[in-house]
């Protein structure tokens, strides 16, 4: 059995680069994962630009009226060259006029005909957008690996793609066992059955990182079915997630039928969740987590969100740490995952369990309203800082 951080790094060392890419159209790459980096290939703006409705200028002309030679609306390439005492009237976006460095604004000038009266002085080079303020020629712009938001499509739409190299989806597959368990809609028919939660569960954790889903028919206890089913569902997705059969009890067939793949983790000290077992087949992977719902929600944030990380190139950006708002005593020897739930409150962050119920693994109600776990090597006193990680 190995500890926690052992478990990740023979994790890491089994993870393969993913390199399965498609171009899709820009108007549907909305929380995709860019798949190369996005370089400029011009400085921009090209040309000194008015970040306001004004009259281009030079800046030293300011003690003198001057008079107004024309326009330039936004969209029409300048072919003023300004002279000393000159000005052209300027719009937000509109190019500078060639011998202008400075804009002053409208509301700082009086009109009268064709003469400029300056009220109110400014500094040179006012409200004018240099060349390359947004961004210069070279420079990566979107690093490899960016999720894409509204933000990042916007930048796209203005550097003018139309389609984007994104990473396919990984695809999961949901494989839950257990003839005890029926599927959503089936009756049961005594009180030893139980509805399957886990496949549903599963997969929509692993919907909300960005993956495709295939979601397989629950799985009776039977050896040989179990053997065959495990290997018709690798052939059809990237990772494949079992719940359930992998504890000690008579009918885990799951586990027998896993150490015919590449071992990467069998048990962890930790709690929930010490059964998990994870394998490898090619450059697909196998994670048989425990049958409890709350075990297996937990170790699929643990462990398969590590492994879509590496993939889809992802910063773990959901560990932090946080006060703990009362005191925490220990329940077992083994590293503990404790839901709980965090606010932020007086600059600070703070974790509270509140609402958090105690006892059998089976407690899934305790990952309701947006919950993060808590990470418990000892007992814990108020105040104390702990390590937090966000649920999907």
């Amino acid at each position: 059995m190995q500890n926690y951080e052992d478990s990740l790094k023979s994790l890491k060392q089994a993870i393969n680069s993913y390199e399965k890419i498609e171009k899709i159209a820009l108007t549907e790459c909305l929380d995709r994962i860019l798949a190369t980096d996005i370089i400029a290939l011009k400085d921009y703006p090209e040309i000194p630009t008015s970040a306001m409705d004004g009259y281009a200028i030079k800046f030293k002309d300011q003690n003198e009226n001057l008079k107004i030679i024309g326009e330039i609306p936004a969209g029409i390439f300048p072919s003023f060259n300004l002279k000393d005492k000159e000005c052209v009237k300027t719009f937000t976006g509109s190019l500078m006029s060639e011998g202008s460095d400075t804009l002053i604004p409208i509301e700082k000038v009086e009109v009268k005909e064709d003469t400029l009266i300056i009220k109110e002085k400014v500094s040179e080079g006012f409200a004018v957008r240099k060349i390359g303020e947004s961004y210069k020629k070279s420079e990566i712009l979107l690093k490899k690996g960016t999720k894409i938001n509204y933000s990042e499509i916007a930048l796209l739409a203005e550097l003018g793609y139309f389609h984007i190299s994104v990473f396919i989806k990984p695809i999961i597959g949901v494989l839950s066992s257990g003839s005890e368990i029926k599927d959503l809609g089936e009756s049961l028919d005594n009180p030893a059955q139980i509805r399957s939660s886990n496949h549903v569960a599963i997969a929509n954790m692993a919907k909300k990182l960005n993956c495709d889903v295939r979601i397989f028919p629950l799985l009776k206890d039977d050896k040989e079915k179990t053997n065959s089913t495990l290997k018709q569902a690798l052939n059809s997705c990237d990772i494949l997630i079992t719940t359930g059969g992998v504890s000690m009890g008579d009918f885990d067939f799951l586990k027998q039928a896993i150490k015919e793949y590449q071992i990467i983790i069998d048990k962890v000290n930790v709690k929930p969740g010490k059964h998990i077992k994870i394998a490898k087949f090619e450059d697909k992977f196998i994670f048989a987590l425990p049958g409890f719902p709350y075990s297996a929600m937990v170790m699929f944030n643990l462990y398969v969100r590590e492994l879509l990380n590496a993939w889809l190139l992802q910063e773990k950006d959901y560990a932090f740490k946080a006060f703990l708002n009362t005191d925490y005593k220990k329940k077992s020897p083994h590293l503990e995952f404790v839901a709980c739930n965090v606010e932020f409150k007086d600059g600070k962050i703070y974790a509270n369990l509140k609402g958090k119920k105690e006892g059998s693994s089976a407690i899934i109600n305790n990952l309701n309203n947006k919950a993060a776990l808590m990470i418990a090597n000892d007992d814990i006193k108020q105040n104390d800082l702990v390590d937090i990680l966000l649920m999907p």
